[in-house]
C-alpha cells in the first residue's frame, strides 16, 4: 500500500515558504497547516492572511488542522484563504456535529483528531460523516518528539476495525513523530496518511516520497 504524505509546513523554513513549497510540491500529496491559538496547545501558529499568501504557490490541497478552542470561528477565514479541508478536536467546540455539517456544507473535507488522552469512543458517533481521522501520537502542538506513543497504534487498529465493521470510508492519518523508524509500524497498524515535517524538509524528499509509496 502507498502511504500518502500530508506535508507539515510547520517544519518548513518559515523565512522561505515559497521556495520550500516549490521544493516539496513534486512529492507532497497535500499540505498540513497547523493553526494554534496558544490556548488549546502552548503554541501560536499560522493565520489566514499567511495561508492566503501561500495559496497561489501550489495547486495541492491545504489541510488545516485547527488546534484551537472554538474552531468554528476560524472556518470562514481559512476557507476564504484557500483551505480545502479542516480537522479539529472533539473537545474544542460545544457542538461537534454542527461543525462537521458546516464544513461539509461548504463542500470541504472534514476530519476529527484525537489526542493521546482521547479515546476513539469520543468520536465514534461521528465516524460516518468524516473524510479523515487524525491520530496524534505525541503531545498536541509540540514538534521534535522522537517516538510515537504506544496508545496511538492501538487507536489506529481500533479505527480500522470500526471502519470495516460499519462500512465507513474515512482515511486514517498519523501525526506526530513521523520518522523513518516510526512510519512502517504506523502503516502496518493501518495508517494511510502521515504528516511528515522534518522527515521531508531535512531529508531527500524524492527518496522519502519513493519510500512512502513503496510501503
Amino acid at each position: 500500500m502507498s502511504v500518502l504524505a500530508s506535508v507539515s509546513l510547520w517544519s518548513a523554513d518559515m523565512a522561505n515558504f515559497e521556495s520550500e513549497i516549490a521544493r516539496a510540491d513534486p512529492f507532497a500529496d497535500m499540505y498540513h497547516i497547523d493553526v494554534c491559538d496558544g490556548r488549546y496547545a502552548a503554541n501560536l501558529l499560522f493565520f489566514p492572511d499567511l495561508v492566503a499568501a501561500l495559496r497561489p504557490k501550489t495547486a495541492k490541497p491545504f489541510e488545516v488542522h485547527l488546534i484551537t478552542y472554538e474552531p468554528e470561528k476560524w472556518v470562514g477565514p481559512f476557507t476564504a484563504a484557500g483551505a480545502n479541508s479542516f480537522i479539529f478536536y472533539p473537545d474544542s467546540t460545544e457542538n461537534v456535529g454542527a461543525l462537521i455539517r458546516e464544513i461539509s456544507g461548504r463542500g470541504l473535507g472534514v476530519g476529527l483528531s484525537i489526542s493521546l488522552e482521547q479515546p476513539v469512543s469520543l468520536i465514534e458517533e461521528h465516524l460516518g460523516k468524516l473524510n479523515v481521522v487524525t491520530v496524534i501520537g505525541t503531545e498536541s502542538g509540540i514538534k521534535g518528539v522522537q517516538a510515537v506513543a504506544p496508545v496511538a497504534f492501538e487507536k489506529i487498529r481500533d479505527l480500522v476495525r470500526l471502519r470495516e465493521d460499519r462500512g465507513h470510508h474515512f482515511k486514517i492519518q498519523a501525526d506526530g513523530a513521523i520518522r523513518w523508524e516510526t512510519v512502517p509500524p504506523l502503516a502496518e497498524a493501518g495508517a494511510e496518511v502521515v504528516v511528515p515535517g522534518s522527515l521531508f524538509f531535512k531529508e531527500d524528499m524524492a527518496k522519502v516520497s519513493e519510500w512512502l509509496k513503496g510501503l
